[in-house]
């Protein structure tokens, strides 16, 4: 059983390459982020028609998270219900292929000095809260996402260039570190060690031909989906030519 998630940046610009892709790699569960897009736009007709049930929670324009598989969601919910007022669509859950899925953008917090930060920071404990309230660590759980943090320095390119700064400061990290502390497994750092690889790569001049990216897309599995994957991988070749994401898909496989 294969699971991914990919930071899309606009469905509606990527969905020839989105489908493309789920033709070729065939995932069971796809967590999608920044597609950009309200339910209404969203191409469910054509994931259907590619094999996949869908569940959407969008906005114009902006944020917007969906789970598609290749078997019925259940118990499907949206944003981490704590707060009406917070109407960013970051957050959405179903129950699928016997385990609860969670797919998850979390905040960029813009830089430290932006009010974006500490709203960021505090999305993280919302999110912690939601595990704890809805959710069990024995039981099988994937949180895939966008969490717009490198867990630590081996998942940046430079960690001297990037030291303070967005995506890799001490206090963005220790709120990834408690969220993990739910009983959340790293899949990729699991299977590769200290191995250098990046999920995201800036479109600005030549970061991804020149390796110069940030590991920020994860799968976390509590253990006893931890105890049945076999591996997880990022698929750089989806990051490779026109018009494409700048973060590529990372997928777990399941025995």
């Amino acid at each position: 059983m294969k699971l991914a998630t990919w930071n899309i940046n606009s469905i509606r610009a990527r969905e020839e390459r989105l489908l493309t892709w789920l033709g070729q790699e065939k995932p069971d569960v796809l967590c999608l982020q920044e597609t950009k897009v309200e339910d209404a736009g969203f191409p469910i007709a054509a994931l259907r028609k590619a094999g996949y049930e869908v569940a959407t929670f969008g906005q114009r324009s902006y944020n917007g998270v969906a789970i598609a598989s290749t078997q019925p969601l259940a118990d499907v919910t949206r944003g981490l219900g704590d707060d009406p007022a917070d109407d960013e669509a970051r957050a959405i859950a179903a129950t699928t292929h016997g385990m609860r899925v969670v797919c998850v953008y979390v905040p960029n917090g813009q830089d430290l000095m932006s009010d974006r930060y500490p709203y960021k920071l505090a999305w993280f404990r919302r999110l912690r809260a939601y595990l704890d309230r809805t959710a069990s660590r024995d039981q099988p759980l994937a949180l895939c996402g966008d969490m717009n943090v490198t867990p630590d320095d081996r998942d940046v390119w430079s960690p001297e260039k990037w030291q303070n700064q967005i995506h890799c400061s001490p206090p963005e990290r220790a709120a990834l570190a408690e969220l993990a502390a739910f009983g959340l497994i790293d899949a990729f750092r699991h299977h590769h060690g200290d191995d250098k690889q990046y999920s995201w790569w800036d479109y600005r001049g030549v970061a991804f031909f020149k390796n110069q990216g940030l590991r920020i897309d994860l799968i976390y599995l509590t253990a006893p989906l931890a105890a049945r994957c076999t591996g997880c991988t990022i698929d750089r070749n989806a990051r490779k030519g026109q018009d494409a994401s700048d973060h590529a898909p990372v997928v777990a496989v399941m025995a």
